[in-house]
């Protein structure tokens, strides 16, 4: 078996991930070696200001320098990474201040691909290891980030993409901001504005006519930890469960009635996450009331696998 080492790294707008793997593209298989998120928050703020926060660099740049060593120990070239920035960088007016500086620490700079692009890398990651035989194609695989959620519908290749502004750092900067508890009013208009950026994905992809729903990202498998019950956030119980659109109803409401402190208590929850997880519920709620899906399989295979293949083909 000839294998290929690669490192793929993907910056969004609320965390940045590396996935050093080895990869078969005869099987298909993919054995990790190193698999690790920061939480960065790079689009702090971004939603208002247009532009990365210094504080927002400096904890990306802090990330990058970790994961260069990483790299390094895993032996792993430059010609064999491939960094992905995503929604908050291509918002920003400073991207090229984000670009010389993840350059000068990985030898690499940032490819800033477009939302097509995004959602393409999403699906791949997604659906590589899906077979007819256990979830039926074709799928509909959405990748609910912090700033934007890029949805796609394919079997064996890509029918249609199209990634729209709504996320979970996003829809709380936009509507929560400052709120302990949001109100009926500020969950009444999160809704108006997902619905209407549901609008917009419609236009493009067909959002009912999927076999399976697919979710990736880490507001899918937090609620999907929550309504596991676990003590702790466990990948393997995590990937590929299936969430009933009545689980996810449930647990959506209880995270926008919880208090932070109530939020930070749930055991699977990441601390980056506390302040977020709430409006990304309701993103996953009213995406599964829209397409009609009776439940949700959760992905642990994302795009950062996605970018994984990318550098092997």
């Amino acid at each position: 078996m000839t294998t290929t080492r690669v490192a793929a790294i993907d910056c969004g707008t609320n965390s940045i991930r590396l996935l050093i793997a080895d990869l078969d593209p005869d099987t298909g298989a993919i054995a990790d070696l190193d698999r690790r998120m920061v939480i960065n928050r790079l689009g702090q703020g971004v939603d208002a200001t247009g532009r990365l926060h210094p504080d927002a660099l400096e904890r990306t740049f802090a990330a990058c320098r970790e994961y260069a060593a990483v790299i390094a120990e895993h032996g792993v070239g430059p010609e064999r990474i491939r960094f992905v920035a995503t929604s908050a960088s291509r918002d920003a007016e400073n991207a090229a201040e984000f670009t010389a500086g993840v350059r000068a620490i990985l030898g690499v700079a940032p490819q800033v691909v477009s939302g097509d692009e995004e959602a393409h890398l999403s699906f791949v990651g997604a659906t590589k290891e899906l077979t007819a035989g256990t979830f039926k194609a074709p799928y509909l695989v959405f990748d609910l980030g912090g700033g934007s959620t890029e949805f796609v519908l394919g079997a064996d290749d890509v029918r249609a993409a199209r990634s729209v502004d709504i996320g979970c750092v996003r829809m709380t900067e936009r509507h929560f901001a400052g709120s302990e508890l949001p109100t009926p009013d500020q969950i009444a208009a999160a809704k108006a504005d997902i619905l209407a950026a549901l609008d917009t994905a419609a236009e493009a992809v067909p959002l009912t006519e999927a076999a399976t729903l697919v979710g990736l990202a880490g507001t899918v498998t937090t609620v999907a930890g929550i309504v596991l019950g676990l003590p702790a956030y466990d990948s393997e119980r995590i990937h590929h469960a299936r969430l009933t659109v009545g689980q996810v109803r449930e647990t959506t409401a209880r995270l926008l009635g919880a208090t932070h402190a109530e939020r930070a208590a749930i055991p699977v929850m990441h601390p980056g996450r506390v302040d977020v997880i709430a409006a990304g519920a309701l993103v996953l709620l009213e995406i599964m009331e829209r397409t009609g899906a009776p439940e949700v399989v959760v992905s642990e295979h994302d795009i950062l696998d996605g970018i994984a293949w990318s550098i092997a083909s």
